[in-house]
């Protein structure tokens, strides 16, 4: 059965095997397997599937500094070295590595991201999903945790030519500091970032009491949470007010299933307003993809069989072979006061927006639109043929030696 919502799908392969290292715990290839599933439950047929177009430096500098663009588009492992100074400038290095084919990584989930909002503008879907973006960490002027082009700016930033506000709403268990930053002073966009906060974890923002300053004030909301918080206390605070947050997760710290998870997008999901979905943060790779691919399901409004059918990666998903896993035995040490404390203090500001005040809408600014490129390359609305999509089922490069996490590291969560 075909869900009522029209979905676009953007996918390219070759984000999947980019390689950020040996012991860098972001492992696009991820996104390989995730596809897979999505492909072995026979998903795609349910919708529109799309090669993102790669994004253009100009596209990239409608947020970012061109001379930040211009570093990234330039620099290459065997370069990097006489660069010392701008590596640091830029903040890459041990977290944000200079790798093979970084900028065209960058060019790929970055321009899916904005088609999926340029399709969501012309009312030519009413879902999108790009499970390659959701890098919401990258700066202004620099990378920083593993992002280096601010896909989910760019994204919201081309939603804003076509709708007067719109909300991000980030379950990554980080806080999604360089959106909020970004938008920080609108208030065209509400920021709300469920994440962990305290001891230290990365980024280090997200107090609850940063909420916006000028006309942003209020518009920012945090809700920041403790070690193990659980599907039923995350739900709940959820529905009154990243997939990292999975119990079990290589760097995350909370105790969610999968369905605790994707209840979160089903909710969002019932409210058939225009949904952008992406994918960001997780680093267990066999848990990112069946979450993601659960997820895909309930925007599908198709459940999904446990047991998952036989694909490429099977061997990942060893040894039961089951979509779903339960949540984590970890602590929960976020009491009911201490929740109780930070949903009375988000409602509390939240009171402060009555209503919406009117935005004074300009004149819309243009998709870009780049000359004299290939035309295939130029229309990123142009349907995948059956010959590219079986050239993109697998690669001969998407396999790493060493680099399965379905080896008990779940421990280093």
């Amino acid at each position: 059965m075909r869900s009522k919502d029209r979905i676009s799908y953007f996918y390219d392969g070759d984000v999947g095997s980019v390689y950020f290292g040996p012991n860098h715990p972001m492992k696009p290839h991820r996104l390989c397997m995730t596809h897979h599933l999505v492909l072995s439950y026979e998903l795609h047929k349910k919708m529109e599937i799309y090669r993102p177009h790669k994004a253009y430096p100009v596209e990239l500098a409608q947020f970012h500094s061109a001379d930040y663009v211009e570093f990234l588009h330039r620099i290459n492992p065997d370069t990097q070295h006489l660069f010392a100074n701008e590596l640091s400038k830029y903040n890459l290095g041990e977290d944000c590595p200079v790798f093979e084919n970084l900028f065209e990584f960058c060019q790929i989930y970055a321009g899916g991201t904005i088609d999926a909002a340029r399709r969501l503008n012309h009312q030519l879907c009413d879902i999108a999903i790009n499970w390659a973006g959701g890098l919401h960490h990258a700066k202004k002027c620099e990378a920083s945790g593993f992002c280096y082009i601010n896909d989910l700016v760019l994204g919201i930033l081309e939603l804003l030519k076509y709708h007067s506000r719109v909300l991000y709403i980030d379950i990554d268990v980080h806080h999604g500091d360089g959106v909020e930053e970004a938008f920080y002073f609108t208030d065209r966009v509400m920021t709300v970032s469920f994440h962990k906060f305290g001891d230290l974890f990365f980024p280090g923002t997200g107090d609850v009491k940063e909420i916006g300053e000028r006309e942003g004030k209020f518009y920012a909301i945090n809700v920041p949470l403790k070690d193990g918080i659980d599907d039923g206390s995350f739900t709940r605070l959820f529905r009154t007010c990243g997939a990292d947050s999975l119990a079990g997760d290589r760097l995350g710290c909370f105790n969610l299933s999968i369905d605790g998870h994707a209840e979160c997008v089903r909710f969002v999901k019932k409210f058939n307003l225009p949904l952008l979905v992406t994918g960001g943060g997780g680093y267990t790779k066999e848990n990112v993809a069946r979450c993601w691919t659960v997820e895909t399901g309930v925007l599908l409004d198709t459940e999904l069989p446990n047991e998952i059918p036989d694909n490429e990666y099977i061997k990942y998903f060893s040894p039961d072979h089951l979509l779903r896993i339960p949540n984590g035995h970890m602590e929960n040490l976020n009491t009911k006061s201490y929740l109780s404390t930070i949903k009375t203090q988000v409602l509390e500001n939240l009171r402060f927006i009555q209503h919406a005040p009117g935005v004074q809408m300009q004149e819309v600014p243009p998709d870009f639109y780049i000359p004299d490129f290939d035309e295939d390359e130029q229309n990123p609305d142009e349907r995948m043929n059956r010959h590219t999509q079986d050239k993109q089922i697998q690669r001969d490069d998407e396999y790493y030696e060493g680099d399965n996490d379905n080896d008990h590291d779940m421990d280093d969560a």
